[in-house]
């Protein structure tokens, strides 16, 4: 396997950073710190990236956002946050859309950087989970701030990351179904790419376990964050309601409950005297279903504007975080007509 950076810092015993400002020749690096990255970089043939390293140094009064999600509502609001603090900081904004799956996807990376001359990107799932990447930024010296579903404890160095709690919002929503009377509560997982699908299956799990409600892998549905996979799920997990006894489905985000909601009209199902459907995110299409969906409110404008906050921050070398700065996002639950008692406790 190629080595990196991260396996360099491993042997050096020192941060990917240091590693970069030694490769990069930083005038700031100690002599003994410097030898021992370049002992490393020997002993294991590290070879790095050329088009990388001439990037080192580059800024300009612009920073990038990067994304790979199919949800106009979702990156419209991550842009408005980043953008929002752009202008309070007099930078322009570079919105890239970027495919995690494509296998130029690294060189795109570099030449957007190199076209846009950026001082800094903010990262969305999933490419802020995608460890390439970040061996790859680590290389070429540049700030960034990584959005992240978990918690900060499971990550080794969190100082560049923002994270959202979708564990506790959803053992939250599930918690509310449970409430209501509901035990087989299906769930319309999003792609499994991301980490919020299994942060928020961890979480339903998570709520059955609590009140000793047992997990029951009929009532999972692998699908997509689309409307389509939303349709799809609830027809399978309701094409045999005596088998599965569906009460309450689950959806991954937003979109994917309103495809729920509309194969549960197709099948002539009563939302919610016979079905109570949650979604996720409280995007806009929470809003515009009928009946309007219950839901995890999901501020992506507070979040990202949160992560530029941090990313400006820094980019000027503040030792001391922004106090104002909120590092985890944990999304609240907001209750509407999309869920009710089960019918057999109404």
């Amino acid at each position: 396997m190629k080595v990196t950076i991260n396996d360099v810092a491993k042997l050096a015993g020192v941060s990917m950073k240091t590693v970069s400002r030694v490769i990069n020749k930083e005038p700031s690096v100690r002599k003994k710190t410097y030898d021992i990255v370049m002992n490393a970089v020997k002993e294991l043939n590290y070879q790095p990236n050329i088009a990388a390293r001439n990037l080192a140094g580059t800024s300009s009064f612009a920073v990038g956002l990067v994304y790979d999600n199919p949800n106009a509502y979702y990156v419209i609001d991550m842009q408005n946050g980043v953008l929002s603090r752009c202008k309070e900081e007099g930078y322009e904004l570079v919105i890239h859309p970027c495919s995690y799956s494509d296998d130029n996807m690294q060189e795109d990376f570099i030449t957007m950087i190199k076209r846009s001359r950026l001082a800094g990107l903010v990262l969305t799932p999933p490419l802020s989970e995608q460890q390439k990447i970040i061996d790859m930024l680590d290389e070429i010296g540049i700030q960034y701030v990584r959005l992240l579903s978990g918690r900060a404890t499971e990550t080794e160095n969190s100082s560049n990351c923002i994270f959202v709690d979708d564990f506790a919002a959803a053992h939250e929503i599930t918690e509310h179904l449970i409430s209501l009377g509901h035990k087989r509560i299906g769930f319309v997982l999003g792609d499994k790419e991301h980490k919020s699908t299994s942060e928020r299956l961890a979480g339903y799990r998570q709520a059955l376990q609590d009140h000793d409600i047992s997990y029951c892998e009929e009532h999972i549905f692998e699908g997509s964050y689309s409307f389509e996979s939303g349709v799809l799920g609830a027809q399978h997990l309701l094409k045999d309601s005596n088998k599965n006894n569906i009460s309450a489905i689950l959806g991954g985000n937003d979109e994917v409950a309103a495809g729920a909601l509309f194969a549960a009209r197709l099948m002539n199902i009563d939302i919610p005297a016979q079905l109570s459907i949650t979604g996720f995110e409280d995007s806009p299409f929470s809003r515009q279903t009928w009946p309007k969906l219950t839901t995890a409110h999901q501020a992506n404008n507070v979040i990202s504007e949160h992560a530029a906050r941090l990313l400006f921050s820094k980019a000027r070398g503040s030792r001391k975080q922004d106090k104002e700065i909120i590092s985890t996002f944990t999304p609240s639950l907001v209750i509407r007509q999309s869920t009710g008692v089960a019918a057999d406790k109404a």
